[in-house]
């Protein structure tokens, strides 16, 4: 048992109790009218920077414009931006997936098609 009260397996609170927005609702957030009020947010003196500089894809706020500029090189940035890549799955999708009601339709996910084969043909001599 580790001496001081120190636990080997510990999770911070900014984890534990802050979870943050899921990856649908940042591509909400993504939208041009929306992403047009995040980035021309009214100054908020309880925010980092006064509310001005503001990655949506993080969802997080910078003291300025030159840490959000390194942010934007950061691992962290970089993996949540190739996750948001992705298309959300849709309500439609999930019912489909459940087994509840007929969905004939193509979802989105399933529209990629290989690349075709070139036929050959073979001819036998004899």
């Amino acid at each position: 048992m580790p001496s001081g009260g120190q636990r080997k397996h510990t999770i911070s609170n900014k984890t534990r109790k802050r979870p943050g927005k899921d990856l649908d609702q940042i591509h909400e957030d993504l939208k041009p009218e929306k992403a047009a009020k995040l980035l021309q947010q009214e100054v908020d003196y309880d925010l980092p920077g006064n509310g001005q500089f503001y990655c949506i894809e993080c969802e997080r706020h910078f003291i300025d414009e030159k840490t959000r500029q390194l942010h934007r090189k950061t691992k962290l940035h970089k993996n949540r931006v190739k996750s948001l890549k992705e298309v959300p799955y849709t309500q439609a999708e999930a019912n489909a997936a459940g087994g509840s009601g007929f969905f004939p339709a193509v979802t989105l996910k399933s529209r990629m098609e290989l690349p075709k084969q070139p036929e050959i043909s073979v001819e036998i001599g004899e």
